[in-house]
C-alpha cells in the first residue's frame, strides 16, 4: 500500500502538510458508507461496554438455579444460561472483555513489532538477517499451535492469551514495518539527516515513525478484530478466559452443549462478535483506502 511520504527535516514540514492531508483522508473516509455505520458501531459497543453496569439491571454472575436456561423473555432479554446467570449482562460485560483484548493485544504486538521492524529496515546487514529470520521462525509456526503452545507454558487465562496472541502478531508488524522502512532509508531527507551526524535514534524517532503511523494504524484496526476471534478460540478451547469472567469465546464454549434446546445461549455471544469483528474489519478497510492516495484518486 502506497502511503504519502512526509518528509521532516528539523521542525518544518516539506511534503504535504499533515493537517491537509488528513483532512483529505477524513474526508474520503465519510464517503465510505460501509465504513461510517462500522465507526459508529464501534462506538455504540465501547459505550455499551463502559456503561454495562448501568445498562444491565442484574449481575453477570449472579446464580439462580432455580432460572436455570430460561427462554427469552422481558426478564432476561437474552434468556440465562445453565446457571441461571442473565445472558443480556453477560454480553454486554463480555464486551468489555473482547475490546481490552483487542487494544492490548495490539498493543503490545505493534510496539514490539514496529521496533523489531525499524532496527531491521535501518541497521541492515546481518542485522536485517538476524531478526528476519527470526520473525521467520516464529511464522513457520501454524498460528493456533504457536499460541498454545504459549499459553501451556504460562498457563491458562486472559493475560497469557493476550501475550500468546500479540507474540505471534509481532512478526507480521515488523516485517511489514521493515518493507516500508527499507523505502524510508533511502529517501533523501534520511540521508541528509544522516550527513549532519543526527543520531540513530533521532532519525528513527522523527524520520521513520511519522511515515509509519499511518500503516501501523490501518495494520492495528485490522488486527483488532482478529484478535477479539482469537482469545476467544483459546477461551472456548478452555485457554483463555477463565470462569466466571463473562467472555464471548467462554460463553460460546459453555453453550454449545445446548445449542439445541437453549440456541440463545451461542447465538448471543456468535452475533456480538460477529458485529464487533466485522465493525473493526470495515474500518480499516476504510482507513486503508481512505490513507491510499491512489484509491482518493480514483474515487
Amino acid at each position: 500500500m502506497a502511503l504519502p511520504i512526509v518528509e521532516l527535516q528539523g521542525e518544518e514540514t516539506k511534503a504535504t502538510s499533515p493537517v491537509s492531508e488528513g483532512g483529505r483522508a477524513w474526508r474520503h473516509f465519510r464517503r465510505n458508507r460501509g465504513a461510517v455505520i462500522a465507526l459508529w458501531v464501534l462506538g455504540i459497543v465501547v459505550l455499551a461496554a463502559i456503561f454495562a453496569p448501568w445498562i444491565a439491571h442484574q449481575s453477570p454472575y449472579a446464580q439462580n438455579l432455580a432460572n436455570a436456561l430460561l427462554a427469552p423473555s422481558g426478564a432476561h432479554l437474552l434468556g440465562t444460561d445453565e446457571y441461571g446467570r442473565d445472558e443480556f449482562a453477560r454480553v454486554l460485560f463480555g464486551a468489555r472483555t473482547a475490546l481490552e483484548t483487542g487494544l492490548v493485544v495490539v498493543a503490545i504486538s505493534m510496539t514490539i513489532g514496529t521496533l523489531w521492524g525499524v532496527l531491521s529496515a535501518f541497521y541492515g546487514g546481518i542485522w536485517d538477517m538476524l531478526l528476519m529470520r527470526v520473525a521467520d521462525v516464529f511464522m513457520a509456526f501454524p498460528f493456533l499451535l504457536l499460541a498454545l503452545m504459549i499459553v501451556a507454558a504460562l498457563g491458562p487465562g486472559l493475560v497469557q492469551a493476550e501475550i500468546a496472541i500479540a507474540i505471534t502478531y509481532m512478526p507480521v508488524y515488523a516485517r511489514l514495518v521493515r518493507s516500508v522502512g527499507l523505502g524510508l532509508k533511502s529517501l533523501e531527507f534520511v540521508q541528509a539527516a544522516k550527513s549532519v551526524g543526527a543520531r540513530d535514534a533521532t532519525i528513527m524517532r522523527r524520520h521513520f515513525l511519522p511515515n509509519l503511523l499511518p500503516t501501523l494504524l490501518v495494520q492495528a484496526t485490522l488486527n483488532i478484530g482478529t484478535a477479539i476471534i482469537d482469545v476467544a478460540g483459546l477461551s472456548f478451547l478452555g485457554m483463555g478466559v477463565q470462569p466466571p469472567t463473562a467472555d464471548w469465546g467462554a460463553m460460546l464454549s459453555d453453550g454449545q452443549n445446548f445449542i439445541l434446546t437453549s440456541p440463545w445461549l451461542v447465538l448471543a455471544p456468535g452475533i456480538a462478535i460477529l458485529i464487533v469483528v466485522l465493525a473493526a474489519n470495515l474500518v480499516g478497510d476504510g482507513l486503508r483506502d481512505a490513507l491510499d492516495p491512489r484509491m482518493r484518486h480514483q474515487a
